[in-house]
């Protein structure tokens, strides 16, 4: 790493990112192309704020001070000079009060369709580009649609640290001005263009009391050229304003969602087929097709990811001389640190990494197996024990007693048995059963209520060869795996209650799933998902409003009930099981091509409403699909009772 005196650091992030190269702004949040929704529709309210207005070049004059006290109140006011100031030189006249500001041309983009908004990004704008073309391909773009009008008024929104050193980042997430603009923009990158602009008369902005002259001064000081992607055109003007609005709006969220700093790095065969699985991404995010606690961790990943990016730009901007060892030490840990999030980004937008259920084993913890002296241990989880509570066990039976869940699965061997009594408790070892248990709730299983915590990934998670989980209420907050994941081996559940957030049951390949009496409701997938190779049980379960996606594309529809991933077929046995009011289908099968027969699906559906009749013709059909199903009563579900989809 170093060579001499000389240290070395990572260059591949020397450079700026293109998204807003060597400036800090305030763009719209990902995901809300509202252009700042405090300034659509009508004109926006303007607050009065306690700010400090920093000093513009030399200008910090008496005049600057009068401004500041104008904001602070004069208790507020940097040292006792500063408030006598104020008091002496009164103002010759009243400050002028900024007007509020005009609404902005509303959002296109956000009701475009997904086929729309690829269509427009990859036939349209990047044309089949290149990466490293990309900035070109959007800068042409732009510059053709900014043509369209030389003169127009504009909303131009910035960080308030360029009027400001004292603020409350609440009470201020951006500064707002009425502006004229000269569409004249300098060629460059289209993430750097930028416009001559001007005050617009009346002066306006969403900060009653933000001096005029500030204003100006900070104009005068940015040569009066401020960057076109920070201002959105004000409604109302004509049509060729719409168009430039449209543009902008194109722009802005190429850089801020589409845009990947590595792209240009990297070789890519079809730029425009890795922009349309990020537009996808976008869309399942926003209509619900992805849950919401995923959707929040991609968005950290992202923000902390293009955070962590500029910290190093920064780090290394301030290394005047060569690096020495420490500070090259340091660049290496920041730029390993974006080196793994970068790998989790581009985890997220493989396609096949984002369907429902795990995306990767979870259990790491190795099996604990038998005690040394072979004995087996009761654990009781109860707040306080008595003995009518283990009067029913055998006398000779070892009894332990815990009053958090968590620590009687942390002391738990193969073979031991969890007397759960009524109450609510949270366990993260759940995700992390390796060894042959039983949990079981005495009492109502509505009144054993075991809840995950919204700060971790899975819920329950097994690998054991036999875990058993009885007569209790599961429910599902904030994780992002399935409520029950069996990753290997064989799992029970038996009279319980599964109420999901997020997936709902997902059988990995090789486990095994058995499900008697049981209740599954409100996935925002299937309620079972079975994947490749893997074996369930289901009897006398109830598995109802579940596909939850809040999605318009029916392609993202048809998970419901229950749900099965073909090749290899995975073994299902269902009987006397009630589905129905899900949001797909009450069964899907899920295969990747067309290899089916219409003529046995239709026979499927006419069939299963009203409860399999004919059973042995419906083992006919089912045969090649490792299918068995008596007695079941699907009913009620939006897309219908069983469906063959292929991928």
């Amino acid at each position: 790493m170093a060579s001499g005196s000389r240290a070395a650091v990572p260059e591949a992030l020397v450079r700026t990112s293109p998204s807003r190269p060597g400036e800090r702004v305030v763009p719209a949040p990902a995901g809300d192309l509202a252009a700042a929704g405090t300034l659509t529709g009508a004109a926006s309210q303007v607050r009065s704020v306690v700010a400090s207005p920093r000093p513009v070049r030399a200008k910090a004059s008496g005049a600057a001070a009068r401004r500041r006290v104008q904001l602070l109140p004069i208790t507020q006011a940097e040292g006792p000079g500063e408030g006598a100031a104020g008091q002496e030189e009164e103002p010759e006249e009243e400050a002028e009060e900024a007007q509020p500001l005009p609404p902005v041309c509303l959002s296109h983009l956000r009701g475009m369709w997904r086929d729309e908004k690829v269509a427009l990004y990859c036939d349209e704008v990047l044309q089949g580009c290149k990466a490293e073309d990309a900035d070109e391909a959007m800068s042409k773009y732009l510059s053709e649609k900014v043509k369209l009008k030389d003169k127009w008024l504009g909303v131009w929104k910035t960080n308030p640290e360029l009027f400001f050193v004292k603020y409350e980042e609440a009470s201020i997430p951006f500064v707002a001005i009425l502006v004229e603009v000269t569409c004249k923009p300098h060629q460059s990158s289209a993430s750097c263009f930028k416009v001559p602009v001007s005050v617009a008369e009346p002066f306006s902005s969403n900060i009653a009391n933000i001096p005029r002259g500030l204003v100006d001064e900070i104009l005068e000081e940015l040569e009066h050229s401020v960057p076109l992607l920070e201002v959105y055109p004000v409604g109302g003007q004509d049509s060729d304003l719409h168009d430039i609005a449209l543009a902008l709006e194109v722009v802005r969220f190429f850089y801020d969602f589409l845009w990947r700093d590595w792209d240009d790095e990297e070789s890519c065969e079809n730029y425009a087929a890795l922009i349309e699985e990020r537009i996808n991404l976008w869309c399942d995010i926003q209509d619900g097709t992805i849950p919401g606690p995923i959707a929040q961790r991609f968005k950290k990943t992202l923000e902390k990811y293009k955070n962590k990016r500029v910290e190093l730009i920064e780090y290394q901007s301030n290394i005047k001389e060569d690096p020495s060892a420490a500070e090259a030490v340091e660049c290496w840990k920041k730029y390993y640190e974006i080196v793994m999030l970068c790998g989790l980004l581009k985890m997220w937008e493989d396609l096949r990494l984002r369907v429902h259920g795990p995306f990767f084993p979870r259990i790491l913890r190795r099996r604990k197996g038998k005690r040394d002296f072979g004995k087996t241990i009761t654990h009781i989880v109860t707040k306080v024990m008595t003995t009518d509570m283990v009067k029913d066990l055998p006398s000779d039976t070892l009894l332990q007693q815990h009053d958090d869940l968590d620590l009687a699965l942390d002391s738990c061997y193969s073979g031991d048995t969890v007397v759960i009594f009524p109450g609510e408790y949270q366990a993260v070892n759940l995700a992390l059963l390796t060894d042959d248990i039983i949990l079981k709730g005495v009492g109502n299983r509505e009144e054993i209520m075991i809840t995950s915590e919204p700060s971790h990934d899975s819920f329950v998670v097994s690998k054991a060869d036999n875990v058993k989980l009885m007569n209790l209420s599961l429910l599902q907050q904030g994780t992002v795996d399935g409520i029950v994941v069996v990753e290997s081996g064989h799992m029970t559940l038996e009279n319980c209650i599964l109420k999901c957030e997020g997936t709902g049951v997902c059988v990995l390949t090789g486990a095994a799933l058995t499900i008697t009496d049981s209740e599954i409701t409100g996935a925002q997938g299937a309620g079972v998902e079975l994947y490749p190779g893997s074996i369930a049980i289901l009897e006398r379960n109830e598995i109802h409003h579940c596909n939850n996606l809040r999605t318009g594309d029916s392609s993202k529809s048809t998970l419901g009930g229950v749900n099965m991933k073909v090749l290899p077929a995975p073994k299902l046995k269902m009987t006397n099981n009630h589905i129905y009011d899900n949001n797909g289908y009450g069964v899907s099968i899920l295969q990747p091509t067309e290899q089916f027969f219409i003529v046995a699906e239709a026979a499927l559906n006419k069939r299963a409403a009203s409860g399999d009749k004919d059973e042995n013709m419906l083992s006919k059909v089912m045969q090649n699909l490792n299918l068995e199903m008596n007695n079941n009563k699907i009913e009620a579900n939006l897309k219908g009772d069983i469906r063959i989809v292929t991928s």
